[in-house]
């Protein structure tokens, strides 16, 4: 929703250095009035519900603060490790996501599809550096998804090897790896499928971080989420595994975020 704010400050922002309009209509929304600018701002900035009207794919939750798991404290941008892979739940108790500092701006860079064909946006990277970026660590094809015992899907910071969506072997680094099947997703370009068997992006956590980065807050979901799937397909392992049975408890106020690596006993690597 944020994003979505910031975008359209910017059409206000082209009109007032009189940027070339063939430009302008490339680039952004072409916003013809000035004066309806400032109009629209305060309007989307007082309602939430007009930013999730125009992105269909947007659902709002909880606004949740990303706790340390040890000192419950409230996590800083800056304690951040860039290229780590961190682990929260959100929106639920059971549903894991991947929270991770690529350590260079990320915008959005055009729509994406839901597996149904539903185009949506994702709304970049945030934080200070507008970096920090997450994703819902539930594979978009068969649902593989950290536990403590074993994760076959992490982020790999460093070089990679996969088949790209073309079936040809493509080596970079920045990418999420699913070792279950071998999907593999962009999380610089909203968790785009690079390669591999998943017939959509992973559902983007939308972030907010408060002005001195002191508060990191999970705030709602961005594409084509699982969840009903997932509890559905896991219900008795998630019940085994958290020793409560509310697995679709919506979570409030605070969720713990802790690195993958304290999270889970074995992280699978794979490479094509």
């Amino acid at each position: 929703a944020i994003g979505l704010l910031l975008d359209l400050l910017l059409d206000c922002y082209w009109i007032a250095i009189g940027l070339n309009s063939s430009v302008q209509t490339k680039t952004r929304r072409v916003v013809n009035d000035s004066k309806l600018c400032a109009s629209a701002v305060a309007g989307i900035s007082a309602s939430p519900e007009i930013l999730a009207r125009e992105n269909q794919q947007y659902r709002r939750y909880e606004r949740v603060s990303l706790v340390d798991h040890h000192s419950g404290e409230a996590v800083n941008v800056s304690s951040l490790e860039v290229g780590e892979t961190y682990l929260f739940h959100y929106p639920y108790v059971s549903t894991p996501c991947f929270l991770i500092d690529l350590g260079r701006p990320v915008e959005a860079n055009g729509p994406l599809k839901t597996r149904d064909g539903q185009p949506y946006r994702w709304q970049g990277g945030a934080g200070p550096e507008r970096s920090i970026v997450a994703f819902s660590a539930i594979c978009a094809h068969k649902m593989s998804h950290p536990a403590p015992t074993v994760s076959f899907i992490n982020y790999r910071h460093d070089e990679a090897r996969f088949r790209n969506s073309d079936n040809a072997v493509e080596q970079r680094s920045g990418v999420i790896y699913c070792c279950s099947e071998r999907s593999v997703y962009d999380p610089a370009d909203g968790a785009r499928v690079l390669g591999g068997p998943a017939p959509q992006p992973l559902a983007a956590i939308e972030l907010e971080c408060d002005a001195s980065g002191d508060r990191i807050y999970a705030t709602g979901t961005i594409g084509g989420e699982m969840f009903d799937r997932y509890f559905a397909n896991f219900h008795d392992r998630l019940v085994l595994q958290l020793g409560r049975t509310d697995i679709d408890l919506a979570l409030t106020e605070s969720t713990k975020l802790m690195r993958l690596s304290d999270y889970t006993r074995n992280q699978i690597s794979c490479q094509a």
